[in-house]
This record gives structure tokens, C-alpha cells and sequence, in this order.
């Protein structure tokens, strides 16, 4: 690599200036990387001080910055199934524990959890107290903004493994954070919010495409890829799930067959077109319960069951309760389905 002030070559993973010692370059590499480190520390405590004063002592609050919602805890949570949807989520205090099928997602702080397409999880806080509470900053992205960056600008994205999940964990970047930061600031000027919230919006896709996550996205954005069309299967999945599941129609939505199909969507979902229609419909009926007042069988019926009996051993199944037990505890107590 040939710089104005001298060449380099690679030695042992870092770069060595000509006439420069081995272990002086990893000195200075060393220092740097520990600069970067103490400036990361800084920027995620910066970050929960505006989620703090932001939040007050609410547990959630919706912002005026499309997509961006922040999150407090001062308790470990129970396991909630909940939906994450194309995704950041960034914890600069506590900790989370996010379950996609047999796959555990531990992460927090230095660490954040990217979701390419809507995902059904088990979602828990696993680190809070009064003196620290879990502070979380989530932010929607928008797939079309994703095409739209990658189509207008010269970004170099890492090649992920094949059968990549649709979720991951990352390593936060000063640069990241500093744009989430930036965001979070324009709550102090709304005025300024539809033009610059935009602008940060791009810039932390950006940040993300260039991450080691980035492949991620891109394949999810990219008109074509085999990820993009398992991403249309699942979307008509979430639009459809009440009606019966007939996998060669959907196969051919994604111009897949049948078995290709099977394949890519279990390596995104960890789990079957089956599997993912039921806990869809099993969600859907929980929140119609909850909000519609409605009883267990009739909420069964509206998103597409044919046997309330079945419907109520695989609700209990999955959410450890029966329905309209659950949806008393859900009523009387202060779980939050939904919550990331």
C-alpha cells in the first residue's frame, strides 16, 4: 500500500511503515486501537445519558425521529415472544438475550443486534437494576433506504457465509455510535428532523453496510439474491398468515422450488414457512385478545385456525399459558408483549 509519506507492508495482520520496527508498528497499532476503545466507552455512555433524560422513568418511549424508540428496565425481564423487525438495536447500558429458534443472541454495550427481515423471537433483559438500568436505543431500518444506498454509493460489503441468518450481534463502531448520537440530538430541534433525520438514517445504513454485518443487509436490499426473495415469502407470509399455507404458492412467489425455498428460509428464520405462519398467527391472536377483548376461540378462528382445541395446546405451547390466562397475567401485570 503506497502512501504519500512512505510504503507499508503487511506484517503478522498490521501494517509496518518502510524502516519501521515490527513491534514499534504494533505499538502505535496498539495504542490507537486503545484510543478508539476509550472513545466507544465514552460515546455508549453519552448515548444511555440522552436515553436516560429523555426516558425519564417510563419504560418506553416512541420519539419524534421516525423508526426510533428507546427502551428502560431496572429489572431483569421475563422471556417475551415478540417480532423484531429490519433493525439496530443498541444497548449502551445492560444487557439482552434474544432467542431465534435453537440460536441465543447475549449481547450490550460494545455489542449491537442487527435483524434484516421480520424475525419471530424470544426476547428477555437479563441485566438492570435501579442503579443501572437497561437502556436501549432501537431503530427501524428501511429496506428501501438500504437499496437506495447501496445503488448510489461506492461501498465495499464483506461477503457473508452462505445460509447466513437473518439476525446478528456486531462490534459497535465510535463511528456508529457517534451517528446514533446524532440522532438522538435532533429530539432537541424538531424542526431540523425531516431533513437531517434522513440524512443520519443513511449514514448508520452506511455504517452497517460497512461492518462485518453488513452482507446482511445487502443481500436482504439486493433485487435478485436468493435472501431478497425468501424476504418476499416471508413478507406475504406476515400479510397472509391467516389463510391456509400452500408452500408451492409460496415458492413461487420467491421463484424458488419447493425444496430451495425450505432451505434459504430455515437459514434465515430458523424455522419452516410452517412454523413461522403459526407463531405469526399465534402472536396475531394474543394481541386480538388483549386489545379486541376477544375469547380464545373466536380469536383462533379470525387468524386462521380450524380447531380451537389445537390452538389452544400449541398457544400454551409457546407462550407457557393457557390464552386467557395469559391474557389476564399480560392485563393485571406489567409484562409488555412487544417490547425489544
Amino acid at each position: 500500500m503506497i502512501a504519500s509519506f512512505g510504503v507499508f507492508f503487511k506484517n503478522g495482520g498490521y501494517a509496518v511503515k518502510e524502516g519501521e520496527k515490527p513491534q514499534e508498528a504494533m505499538i502505535k497499532r496498539q495504542k490507537n486501537e486503545n484510543v478508539k476503545a476509550a472513545k466507544l466507552v465514552k460515546l455508549l455512555a453519552e448515548l444511555g445519558s440522552k436515553i436516560s433524560n429523555l426516558i425519564g422513568d417510563s419504560r418506553e418511549c416512541t420519539t419524534a425521529v421516525p423508526g426510533l424508540t428507546v427502551y428502560r428496565n431496572t429489572s431483569p425481564t421475563v422471556p417475551n415472544s415478540c417480532s423484531y423487525e429490519p433493525s439496530l438495536l443498541v444497548i449502551p447500558q445492560g444487557r439482552k438475550r434474544v432467542d431465534l429458534g435453537r440460536t441465543h443472541y447475549v449481547f450490550g454495550q460494545s455489542q449491537f443486534l442487527l435483524t434484516s427481515l421480520e424475525l419471530p423471537v424470544i426476547s428477555r433483559v437479563i441485566r438492570a437494576s435501579e442503579e443501572e438500568p437497561y437502556l436501549a436505543f432501537f431503530l427501524k431500518l428501511e429496506i428501501s433506504t438500504v437499496r437506495d444506498v447501496l445503488n448510489t454509493e461506492d461501498i465495499h460489503v464483506a461477503e457473508a457465509s452462505p445460509g447466513a441468518r437473518g439476525m446478528a450481534t456486531g462490534e459497535a463502531t465510535v463511528d456508529l455510535i457517534r451517528a446514533c448520537c446524532r440522532l438522538m440530538d435532533l429530539l432537541d430541534t424538531p424542526e431540523d428532523i425531516s431533513f437531517l433525520g434522513k440524512m443520519i438514517h443513511r449514514e448508520i445504513i452506511y455504517r452497517l453496510l460497512q461492518g462485518t454485518q453488513g452482507e446482511r443487509l445487502r443481500a436482504i436490499a439486493t433485487l435478485g439474491d436468493q435472501s431478497q426473495r425468501t424476504a418476499k415469502a416471508v413478507a406475504w407470509l406476515r400479510a397472509n398468515y391467516d389463510k391456509p399455507l400452500r408452500v408451492e404458492q409460496l415458492a413461487t412467489i420467491a421463484s424458488m422450488s419447493s425444496a430451495t425455498l425450505h432451505r434459504h428460509f430455515r437459514a434465515l428464520t430458523e424455522r419452516s414457512p410452517l412454523q413461522y405462519q403459526k407463531q405469526l398467527r399465534l402472536r396475531a391472536a394474543r394481541h386480538r385478545m388483549l386489545t379486541a377483548e376477544l375469547d380464545a376461540s373466536s380469536a383462533a378462528f379470525e387468524v386462521g385456525y380450524e380447531s380451537a382445541s389445537q390452538f389452544n395446546r400449541e398457544y400454551r405451547r409457546h407462550f407457557g399459558r393457557p390464552p386467557m390466562q395469559d391474557v389476564q397475567a399480560l392485563r393485571l401485570g406489567n409484562e409488555a408483549p412487544g417490547d425489544p
